[in-house]
């Protein structure tokens, strides 16, 4: 009787230029542990500086790699069908000065929308009619609401970005991790798409 090995892919993974993929990196393997410690030290792709940035390894090149192996072994697949490898370099130093630079367009550009949004609403007409909604008198410059408000306003942003400084208040992702997640997901998809047209554009030239 063949003997079975499970095969799990995994989604994505980083790696090295130059990297030797083998088939623990790119995907689970259950079965017998001989069989299984010997599959895992198989190579299944040599990363090359023509890959660029992102590799997609096919099930289809783990099933090849695993027959090479040994071609009566009951392979099963589960998962999905494709795994993303991101190629990840090193990276260069960033200029001081340069990120200062951007620290400060980006400080004093989120400054500015806040101002702008409250311009456009007219906030400090909105507490100076609180102020004499509660209190029965008219006052320019409503302290006793702005100051609160200032503070309450930069709290809500800590909050709502479950972040201060690199601590994570909770475990709770915040909405930019969102964000950054669902983009990750569509960045993964196009890649995915883009790698089988390009096969499709190969199989048709040949």
């Amino acid at each position: 009787m063949d003997q079975p090995v499970y095969v799990k892919m995994r989604q994505r993974l980083q790696v090295s230029p130059n990297y030797e993929l083998k088939l623990q990196d790119v995907a689970q393997l259950v079965g017998s542990e001989p069989i299984v410690a010997a599959l895992r030290e198989k190579t299944v792709y040599q990363i090359t500086k023509k890959d660029k940035t992102h590799v997609v390894i096919d099930v289809m090149k783990v099933i090849e790699t695993i027959r090479k192996y040994d071609n009566g072994l009951d392979i099963n697949v589960f998962g999905p069908a494709q795994v993303i490898v991101e190629i990840v370099y090193e990276r260069k130093t960033v200029n001081p000065f340069f990120f200062a630079c951007v620290w400060l367009l980006l400080f004093f550009g989120a400054g500015l929308a806040i101002i702008y949004f409250h311009e456009d609403v007219s906030m400090q007409q909105v507490h100076q009619r609180i102020y004499h909604m509660v209190t029965g008198e008219t006052e320019k410059k409503p302290l006793l609401l702005q100051i609160p408000y200032s503070l309450g306003l930069g709290l809500g942003m800590v909050l709502f970005f479950n972040h201060v400084f690199q601590k994570r208040i909770n475990e709770e992702p915040s909405p930019l991790e969102v964000e950054m997640f669902q983009y990750q997901q569509s960045l993964d998809q196009y890649v995915l798409m883009n790698e089988n047209k390009e096969s499709m554009k190969k199989i048709e030239d040949h």
